[in-house]
């Protein structure tokens, strides 16, 4: 007979912004199924602050994280949720990710209210995204477009795009589809068009180690599929250097124990747009296996000529 859990009195830390209250509402009616007792510690980030400047310039998004790790360092939440994508590869000593959850849609969305498809805006248009990613991904198909920063919650990024800032921008599916705005959506990208980020549509959530009974608390809410598939794709980003801000894309599918996950790679100045690609494939069951066919990517990326993050 397995023990039964105890119930726990939970504080969730969690960023303000709509999706990410979303996000912790989530995870907070799943833990209250269980029976544990939850609330939620709304907290402004500096990622959430600063706006002027693209993320790779300030810091990366590990900035969207720190204060929700000092209110886990200093007790006043046991758990804090986050967009897998936006969670730092190496977490600071003392700090682990205890629990992936199933994953939403991973792909990037086309949201214009003008245009119904990235071949349709006219040359010279204006594309938001503040990821490098996206944006070496977007040159390779399109370099005759302008490719402008874009900060801000999704709320914020779709005001932008209302007011005619931009032509068009790409946005994660995922935020759309949960705060159901599926409609805003003209087009989603495969992962052949492009690529998506490690981690995305996943949610993680960290907690501070040698919290057994959280780890046993979160445990039903593990989708280990989705933490196969995601722990490959950010051993690709840990092995190119460990940060969220770099022109990297890396994307895992399961079928089986068969993981095959892709990568690509791009010069964040290169007009062009030139892309290095890698994949692999093999039979995966457990993190460690999938950490390692991320790292095997990683240096067939590198072996073609992908730079690693010195930073």
């Amino acid at each position: 007979m397995t023990q039964a859990i105890s119930p726990l009195h939970l504080t969730i830390a969690t960023r303000e912004s709509r999706l990410a209250l979303w996000q912790a509402e989530h995870v907070k009616a799943l833990l209250e199924q269980q029976g544990h007792t939850v609330t939620l510690l709304g907290m402004t980030t500096r990622g959430d602050q600063i706006l002027d400047r693209t993320l790779s310039k300030v810091g990366g998004k590990g900035l969207f994280v720190k204060e929700l790790e000092l209110a886990l360092e200093e007790g006043r939440a046991d758990l804090a949720v986050h967009s897998l994508k936006d969670v730092p590869m190496e977490l600071p000593p003392g700090f682990e990710l205890a629990c992936v959850m199933e994953r939403e849609d991973p792909r990037d969305a086309f949201v214009s209210p003008q245009y119904a498809s990235l071949d349709a805006v006219p040359q010279g248009g204006v594309l938001g995204t503040s990821s490098l990613r996206r944006t070496v991904l977007l040159r390779a198909q399109r370099p005759d477009l302008r490719i402008e920063p874009l900060r801000g919650n999704l709320d914020t990024r779709l005001r932008k795009l209302d007011e005619g800032q931009y032509d068009a921008i790409v946005l994660a599916a995922a935020g759309l589809m949960r705060l159901e705005l599926q409609d805003r959506i003209r087009g989603i990208f495969e992962p052949q068009q492009m690529l998506p980020a490690a981690g995305q549509g996943a949610l993680g959530i960290e907690i501070r180690s040698g919290r057994p009974e959280l780890l046993q608390a979160l445990a039903p809410l593990v989708h280990l599929p989705t933490w196969l598939r995601v722990a490959a794709e950010r051993a690709v980003s840990r092995t190119m250097g460990g940060s969220c801000s770099m022109p990297l894309a890396a994307h895992a599918t399961l079928d089986g124990d068969k993981l095959h996950i892709e990568a690509a790679w791009g010069r964040e100045d290169d007009a062009r747009g030139g892309l290095v690609h890698a994949s692999a494939t093999a039979a995966v069951q457990t993190l460690e296996q999938a950490d390692q066919l991320g790292e095997q990517v990683a240096r067939q990326l590198i072996a073609a000529g992908a730079q690693v993050h010195a930073g």
